[in-house]
């Protein structure tokens, strides 16, 4: 009997934070591409901590890195005076994200319904910075997007995610495509865009609570 509660215990363990770190691609929709996703993509990274409320919401913090790239040669009669445009920046993100789990997702308390794989959505604010003198950028950017989670073991979380990124500014592809066509317009409209799809691996610590009749209460 001893063995068995120890065992029920140590099975319904559940942690209050994640720290991990993932890559995968990143790439940019503005004036040099309007309307073309995963068009010249670069390679991103990003470290994430996230602290899991329960067991449908989270709160991530994330630092992220994309290369954006862009090129408009070959769109013949896309800009005014039939103009070629081309660059590469080395964007970096910091922001936090609120996340929705579909399902109750964790592992071992299977009277509450948990799932060890959930589909989530995401929704949050941050900062964008291209880091380059004399042309550099710095502005706020609204991420959405979705992704699936998979509890690979009791600390150990696999996520695979997608999401856009709204920047509120028309600067993050340079000053040279800074309203190429000369169009006043606001700032929710003449914007930049920019997207990451990632592969990420976390790992759980900090312990709610190791008394097992009281661990979900927290």
């Amino acid at each position: 009997m001893i063995l068995v509660f120890i065992a029920a215990c140590a099975d319904a363990q559940t942690y209050k934070y994640e720290i991990g770190a993932g890559g995968g691609i990143g790439f940019y929709m503005g004036d040099a591409n309007l309307s073309k996703p995963f068009r010249r993509p670069g390679a991103a990274f990003d470290a994430a901590f996230r602290w899991n409320i329960n067991y449908r919401w989270a709160l991530k913090c994330g630092l992220s890195t994309a290369t954006l790239k862009a090129d408009t040669r070959g769109l013949a009669g896309y800009f005014p005076g039939n103009a070629e445009y081309s660059f590469k920046r080395q964007l970096l993100d910091i922001g936090v994200q609120a996340e929705f789990n579909f399902f109750n997702y964790g592992i071992g308390q299977r009277y509450l319904g948990t799932k060890r794989v959930s589909p989530y959505i995401l929704a949050g604010f941050g900062i964008a910075a291209v880091p380059v003198k004399g042309d550099g950028y710095v502005n706020v950017n609204l991420p959405l997007g979705f992704g699936v989670k998979y509890k690979a073991g009791k600390r150990w979380n696999i996520m695979l995610e997608f999401s856009m990124r709204k920047t509120l500014g028309d600067k993050l592809d340079g000053k040279v495509l800074d309203d190429p066509y000369g169009i006043s317009s606001s700032a929710l409209k003449n914007t930049d865009w920019y997207s990451y799809t990632m592969l990420s691996v976390t790992y759980d610590f900090g312990m709610k609570k190791k008394i097992c009749n009281n661990i979900d209460n927290l």
